[in-house]
């Protein structure tokens, strides 16, 4: 199957899951989530994957096991490469986030870029690269961020933005435009993954083999 484009139904189907988030709404759909969600996904994975490596696709189911929030299913579909400095994409009913880096950093990893970061020798680079990403839109993902300084370090740390971060992604949000619904998406959306690229090729690079295993 050739990747034509995303479906427009894509949005609305989770626009409307978000207010009919139950077993019997999502069996009566199903069909629509397989064909308009998750089947242009497959066909995007498989164009994406000689360039960038094979994708997994997300369940769309959600572990409620330790949350709150019950509801059964996810309000977005999401695929991601197969490495722990990776390229990740989603779709919602607020349109596209594309991004990636390592999401989950090994204690060692974080400990080796918060050296990067407090060394005024080898920080330059690290800038150099963001500025570079940032060019395109791309921004570090705060959400997770530490609240305050890590241990052993100051609070008035010139980069303490940095310090503080505990994943390691960047990441730009697209909202719903007709360039979607086409084959334009799959130059955009590889456009996209390219400037993602810079960042995780960064990592590979200067924190060692877990950034690249």
């Amino acid at each position: 199957m050739s990747f034509d484009g995303f479906h427009p139904d894509a949005p609305v189907f989770y626009a409307q899951l978000r207010t009919n988030n139950t077993k019997e709404w999502w069996r009566a759909n199903r069909a629509r989530y397989d064909e308009h969600a998750r089947a242009p996904f497959e066909a995007l994975g498989e164009q994406l994957a000689p360039e960038f490596g094979p994708v997994k696709i997300f369940r769309p189911y959600r572990d409620v096991r330790f949350s709150a929030d019950k509801t059964p299913y996810k309000l977005a579909i999401g695929m991601v490469t197969r490495a722990p400095a990776a390229h990740y994409l989603q779709l919602s009913d607020e349109g596209l986030f594309i991004g990636g880096g390592m999401y989950e950093v090994s204690a060692p990893t974080l400990r080796r870029f918060r050296e990067i970061v407090d060394d005024n020798r080898l920080v330059g680079d690290l800038e150099a690269t963001l500025e570079e990403v940032g060019a395109h839109g791309f921004e570090l993902m705060t959400d997770d961020a530490l609240k305050t300084a890590p241990r052993g370090f100051s609070p008035d740390h010139p980069r303490i933005e940095l310090l503080r971060l505990k994943r390691l992604t960047v990441g730009v949000r697209e909202p719903l435009a007709e360039w979607m619904w086409s084959p334009e998406a799959y130059a955009t959306v590889r456009e996209r993954w390219r400037t993602v690229s810079i960042w995780c090729d960064w990592m590979t690079e200067n924190l060692g083999e877990a950034a690249a295993t």
